[in-house]
C-alpha cells in the first residue's frame, strides 16, 4: 500500500503541475480564479486518472474505461469539495500577489489527497 500510495503522490504532484499550469493559462482569458479553479482542477483530474489507472492501480477486468472515468471524477468530487474549499480560504488570508493561486492550490491538493487516495483504492480500482 506505501508504493501505491507513493506513486498516487507521484500522480498527483503531476496532476498539481497541470492544475496549476492551466489556472495560469486562463487567468489571462478572464475566467477568474475561482471559476478557473474548476476547469483546472477537471484537467488535473482527468490526467491523474489517466496516470494512476496505468501506473498506481492494477486495471479491473471488463469495466470501461468510459464508467471508469465517471466513477473517478465522482470520488475525487469529495476530496475535489476538500480542496476547492481549502484553496479558496488559502486564496482569500493570503496576500494578492501572483503567486498567491498556486500556493493555494497547492494548500488545497494536500487537503485533499488523502480523501482522494481512500476513494480511488477502496472504490473506483477496487477489486
Amino acid at each position: 500500500m506505501r508504493r501505491q500510495f507513493i506513486r498516487f503522490a507521484i500522480a498527483g504532484g503531476i496532476g498539481f503541475i497541470v492544475d496549476a499550469g492551466v489556472l495560469y493559462l486562463i487567468l489571462p482569458l478572464g475566467c477568474g480564479p475561482y471559476w478557473g479553479r474548476l476547469v483546472s482542477f477537471l484537467c488535473a483530474a482527468f490526467s491523474t486518472w489517466q496516470l494512476n489507472r496505468r501506473l498506481t492501480f492494477e486495471p479491473i477486468q471488463g469495466k470501461s474505461a468510459w464508467r471508469e472515468w465517471h466513477e473517478y471524477l465522482l470520488a475525487m468530487a469529495f476530496g475535489g469539495a476538500c480542496n476547492y474549499v481549502t484553496y479558496v480560504l488559502a486564496l482569500q488570508a493570503l496576500p494578492p500577489a501572483r503567486w498567491s493561486p498556486i500556493a493555494a492550490i497547492a494548500a488545497g491538493s494536500l487537503a485533499g489527497m488523502i480523501i482522494n487516495f481512500a476513494s480511488a483504492k477502496l472504490w473506483v480500482f477496487r477489486r
